[in-house]
């Protein structure tokens, strides 16, 4: 089971470690904060407690902020 990730310049694919693995499993694996992307699965805005299936698309979106 596989899905496809889309972030900034990658488009990849890549296998779903288990059956229960969430957006935010996937976020903590890149290294990323959940405070700084927005993740959208299949075109849908969704929070980071989704869990992704197979042959999902799932692309994470940087959030630019500052102050």
């Amino acid at each position: 089971m596989s899905f496809t990730l889309k972030y900034t310049n990658v488009s990849e694919s890549r296998e779903i470690p288990n059956e229960n693995y969430t957006i935010k499993d996937l976020i903590m694996e890149l290294g990323l904060s959940s405070q700084t992307v927005v993740s959208k699965q299949n075109g849908e805005l969704v929070i980071e407690d989704t869990v992704i299936n197979d042959s999902d698309e799932i692309k994470l979106i940087q959030i630019i902020y500052g102050g």
